[in-house]
């Protein structure tokens, strides 16, 4: 179902679910029974058009394409920090995105945007093995191993570590909200 569509058809809903609210309490008899089976039909159909605007087509995707779309997206992400590419990272990130290290150190959304834009951390490679996706609903988790390797400053790094990225389907798509990295361990 087309989105405009979708939302007319909801926004219309609404309205008769708000009338069939109050004629249920102003007819305590067989009318008003009946006006609240009304009611309650017209409340599964808000839900089935608020459920077709999720996606286009009106179906949502199954959970294996879920997983497919939000992996490519954060390999995408992972790419872009990588090139310190704010373009694409800010339109991954979720505005009140938090990024939690393994010192619990915390980094918002603007703080990771700022850091690719002054390239004060160049990589030589950022890249996840071993990357699993787990989709609950409108939530995924992705898990993965991290390896990277580059400068920040004149120090120069290299580490693994274990990190787990929350993504939560919006509107607009699938946005990265929360990220959580366990402490840095050495590469192998």
């Amino acid at each position: 179902m087309d989105r405009a569509v979708a939302m007319k058809k909801y926004a219309d809903l609404v309205s008769r679910l708000r009338m069939a609210a109050l004629a249920t309490h102003a007819f305590p008899t067989e009318r008003g029974r009946r006006l609240r089976e009304e009611h309650e039909h017209l409340l599964n159909d808000a839900a089935e058009a608020l459920e077709s605007v999720d996606t286009p087509g009106g179906a949502r995707p199954s959970t294996a394409e879920d997983e497919r779309i939000v992996a490519e997206l954060d390999t995408e992400y992972q790419a872009a920090v990588e090139r310190n590419d704010a373009e694409t990272m800010d339109r991954i990130l979720a505005d009140d995105f938090v990024l939690i290290t393994g010192l619990g150190r915390t980094y918002s959304k603007a703080d990771l945007l700022s850091e690719a834009r002054t390239k004060s951390t160049v990589y030589e490679y950022q890249r996840d093995t071993d990357q699993k996706v787990r989709v609950w609903g409108d939530t995924a988790v992705i898990t993965a191993l991290l390896h990277a390797k580059g400068t920040t400053g004149d120090r120069l790094f290299e580490y693994r570590l274990w990190f787990s990225d929350t993504y939560v389907r919006t509107p607009g798509g699938w946005r990265y909200v929360l990220g959580q990295a366990s402490t840095r361990m050495p590469a192998q």
